[in-house]
């Protein structure tokens, strides 16, 4: 069985809020559309990244990047 991300049109009006925040910023993934499917779960995910790679975060952004790149990389992601 395959989960298809959560298409605009198929959106709630709260997800595409988030959605349409999220895209005027640049920062709509495909990983964000997947896990829209439960609205919980999105918003908590933008409140844990926002506050990650706010520019007032503890950790610096040399950390922030390598942490990142090393999960995408131990995920297999290709984006």
């Amino acid at each position: 069985m395959r989960i298809k991300p959560v298409s605009d049109d198929a959106a709630t009006p709260e997800v595409k809020r988030v959605f349409e925040a999220l895209a005027a910023a640049g920062n709509l993934s495909p990983f964000q559309r997947m896990i829209a499917h439960k609205p919980g779960i999105l918003r908590a995910y933008n409140q844990l990244s926002g506050a990650l790679w706010a520019e007032n975060s503890k950790l610096s952004p040399k950390l922030k990047d390598m942490a990142y790149l090393r999960a995408s990389i131990l995920n297999g992601c290709e984006y």
